[in-house]
C-alpha cells in the first residue's frame, strides 16, 4: 500500500533514535537520504 514506506522509515529511525551520529532526512523531489557524521 501507499503508507509502506512511510511504516518502513519510522521503524528505521526508531531503531536509529539513540545514535545522534545517525539521521535520515527527506529530499523534497528525490526521495530520502541518510547521514552519517
Amino acid at each position: 500500500n501507499g503508507r509502506s514506506m512511510d511504516v518502513f522509515l519510522s521503524k528505521i529511525r526508531k531503531y536509529l533514535k539513540d545514535d545522534p551520529a545517525v539521521e535520515i532526512i527527506n529530499v523534497h523531489g528525490r526521495g530520502y537520504k541518510l547521514l552519517i557524521n
